[in-house]
């Protein structure tokens, strides 16, 4: 394990300085590419008649499990850094549209999406069944602002637009990953061992939603007490790392939301934090946890493109993925528009901003993470490799022409965008 997770270090270090120094993308979107990219090499190379090294690269990803090292490892350092580095009270003033978004938007896109997931795999002849089409609804709904962030800032995005997007994800991943063990319950795929009544879906959707946001807050409270006392910049950022591995392990023991925990404990503290630390050790914790949070997705979006190499692919599967790429296209449309019609004029954003949602809606590692989880089946290569190319369509083809759509919104709303 530990030697893989070197193996992987190390690609991921050349990944990110060859990007640096030669394509001069972000680097999330460069290393993946990058990935992307050697993989198929290995596969081009390995069809010509050079085997060995194909297997081996694909032994290491293995020996890693992308959906233990993600929603078991690093998902929760992820979203307690992403929720520190926000504007806590800012959010709190978008919390209508932010939460409006994570939840309704989420819920609406999972329901289009699997639909019409059903239909277009039948369509081009593959057999799955509308549950799992709806459980892909459900891991390929969430966005993943990671690799878009990045170039809203350079792009002197206003905070309400940055808090708006960012809050959004923090928010729906979690939601999305509770809607996809709900439905994985109903299929009798999440460890219950028959399947369970839509009143027990709702049940559990409760008790992974609520539950997660309570404890999130209790987390977050405590963490506040015991950063109070002490002004130690290292025994701080030893108490939220701590807070924040043993919440999510503490979380998941107890049946409840580890990500959506975390990202609520990461917005108390930040609601605080002026108040925590003195302004010498919120420069060091926060930059603790910048760093962590910018090293780990540079190696998780290096792992994604890797993973090419996990994935075998049939016609029929190239076809569903790419109707289905223009389908979740149109559905996180729709799913953005809607809810946001009904908060738009209350709160002043701009023409530009359903646009802007849609074409930065980047889906990123959770998604490959739950398809990669899913039990196996004659079914499950068809939605891990359908997940694929709509990751890396959206961190490729979005995530490369953002910036256009970004600058009209500036110049078209500056005040609002």
């Amino acid at each position: 394990m530990l030697s893989a997770f070197a193996v992987l270090l190390c690609v991921t270090a050349l990944l990110a300085y060859l990007n640096d120094r030669f394509l001069h993308f972000p680097t999330t979107v460069g290393v993946t590419l990058a990935g992307a990219l050697a993989s198929i090499l290995l596969i081009v190379l390995d069809a010509l008649g050079l085997p060995g090294l194909r297997g081996w690269a694909a032994g290491v990803l293995e020996t890693l499990d992308f959906t233990e090292f993600v929603l078991n490892g690093i998902l929760s350092v992820l979203l307690f850094a992403g929720a520190l580095s926000l504007n806590a009270r800012q959010m709190l003033r978008q919390r209508r549209s932010i939460l409006l978004l994570a939840f309704l938007s989420t819920l609406i896109s999972t329901a289009l999406i699997g639909f019409a997931a059903y239909g277009v795999f039948a369509l081009v002849g593959l057999d799955v069944p509308l549950m799992w089409a709806l459980l892909f609804g459900a891991l390929i709904s969430p966005t993943d602002p990671v690799a878009v962030l990045d170039l809203l800032k350079r792009a002197r995005v206003t905070v309400k637009i940055e808090t708006l997007i960012a809050g959004e994800s923090l928010f729906n991943d979690g939601v999305g990953v509770v809607i996809f063990l709900a439905l994985a319950g109903a299929a009798g795929l999440g460890g219950h061992g028959a399947e369970v009544s839509a009143a027990g879906v709702a049940g559990l959707f409760a008790q992974e939603a609520l539950g997660g946001l309570a404890f999130g807050a209790l987390l977050g409270g405590l963490g506040f007490v015991l950063l109070r006392g002490v002004k130690e910049h290292t025994v701080e950022i030893l108490l939220t790392l701590a807070l924040v591995v043993g919440g999510y392990v503490a979380a998941a023991a107890l049946g409840i939301s580890g990500p959506l925990a975390m990202v609520v404990a990461g917005l108390v503290i930040s609601a605080y934090k002026h108040t925590l630390f003195t302004p010498d050790t919120q420069e060091l914790v926060e930059g603790f946890w910048e760093t962590i949070d910018q090293v780990l997705n540079i190696v998780l979006f290096a792992f994604i493109g890797l993973d090419v190499l996990l994935t075998e692919t049939t016609g029929a599967q190239i076809l569903a993925s790419v109707l289905l790429i223009g389908v979740a296209l149109a559905a996180r449309w729709i799913s953005v528009a809607v809810p946001f019609a009904l908060v738009r004029a209350r709160e002043g954003y701009g023409a530009y901003t359903v646009r802007l949602l849609t074409w930065g809606g980047l889906r990123g590692g959770i998604a490959i993470s739950l398809a990669l989880g899913l039990p196996d089946s004659p079914y499950r290569t068809h939605l891990v490799t359908v997940t694929y190319a709509i990751v890396l369509f959206t961190i490729a083809v979005q995530g490369l022409t953002i910036m256009p759509l970004v600058r009209r919104a500036v110049d078209a709303t500056p005040e609002e965008a």
